[in-house]
């Protein structure tokens, strides 16, 4: 059956040979101006923030990205495309799988509800999209003795699990489907609140020939906030009357929006802090988030704006490169 064809380069805005770094400088920078919570009632907005979160997806992963370059760079995006024969035969597909059908599909933060990927990223990749870096849990990857060497090197394995932000603060399930030599295993992996970016979860005789099974947690990166421990920061636009006058603004959160002070004379690049609004700790209490300002000019001045910024420079004796007097 044929499906349309994405071209995952086109939509990060990339060349092929782009690096790891270029990728996920690309993708924030869409996934911020696309998110829903800066795009609220637009439905074109959220299509693209999936669309946006399918391709680096793809990307960003070394094995899924190697599958998808052998379709060969001369596809337009948009073309009808069926898949080649046996593409998803024995050797044509991946030996670790984690399901997470749901994984891209919150629209907001807090929501739930699902959306799947495109038909031609099902069509590649199946039900289960190969997620999970291509980390097999079977007894030829991520093999590591237990302590003691009571057992052989075989009986401990690992795969990866990539989680949105918000999963990770707040807790939730995963399905995983592990692929060992001749058999699959599924499993209800509990995120509890407050894990963290390369963390592991051990799964008791998960792994091959009775071994455990560790979850490797990979925290994917968010398009507005970042992370420091145990502290969030976002960087939000003020105007230069904000800045100088004041104002009280609204600003993302791991919650929702909460509504801060600017105080008067602020600086660009300074920072505002929301005490006990970061990141769920796994012994209780919350980290801080960090609210960091960036003053912004308008492109371009109507009339009216630049009588007034003419007459403020008549007026101010403010020289920022004097120095302190």
């Amino acid at each position: 059956m044929a499906v349309k064809f994405r071209d995952y380069y086109e939509i990060l805005g990339v060349a092929r040979t782009a690096k790891e770094d270029e990728l996920k400088k690309a993708y924030r920078k869409l996934a911020r101006k696309y998110h829903p919570d800066l795009n609220p009632n637009n439905k074109q907005s959220e299509e693209k923030f999936k669309e946006i979160q399918e391709a680096y997806e793809v990307l960003s992963d070394a094995d899924k990205r190697r599958k998808y370059d052998q379709l060969g760079a001369n596809w337009k995006n948009g073309a009808d495309f069926t898949p080649p024969p046996n593409w998803g035969g024995p050797g044509g597909g991946f030996r670790g799988t984690v399901n997470m059908e749901d994984l891209f599909g919150r629209g907001r933060a807090g929501e739930s509800g699902g959306s799947s990927f495109s038909d031609f990223f099902e069509a590649l990749f199946g039900g289960m999209g190969g997620m999970g870096g291509g980390g097999a849990a079977d007894a030829e990857t991520g093999r590591r003795p237990r302590a003691g060497g009571r057992t052989s090197r075989a009986a401990e394995s690992e795969t990866g699990l990539p989680l949105p932000l918000e999963d990770m603060h707040r807790g939730t399930m995963r399905k995983l489907t592990a692929r060992l030599v001749h058999t699959e295993k599924p499993y209800d992996v509990r995120i509890p609140p407050g894990a963290r970016h390369d963390s592991k979860i051990r799964i008791p005789g998960g792994g091959p020939n009775g071994g455990d099974l560790y979850v490797r947690l990979q925290q994917q990166p968010h398009p507005l906030f970042t992370v420091k421990v145990d502290d969030t920061e976002v960087e939000v636009p003020i105007t230069p009357w904000e800045a100088a006058l004041g104002a009280s603004i609204q600003v993302p959160t791991l919650d929702g929006k909460a509504e801060i002070r600017v105080p008067p004379g602020i600086a660009s690049g300074q920072r505002l802090r929301l005490k006990g609004q970061g990141l769920n700790m796994r012994g209780g209490g919350r980290g801080d988030h960090f609210v960091r300002l960036k003053i912004v000019l308008p492109k371009e001045l109507t009339e009216a704006e630049k009588k007034l910024f003419e007459e403020l420079a008549k007026v101010s004796h403010f020289n920022p490169r004097n120095g302190p007097a």
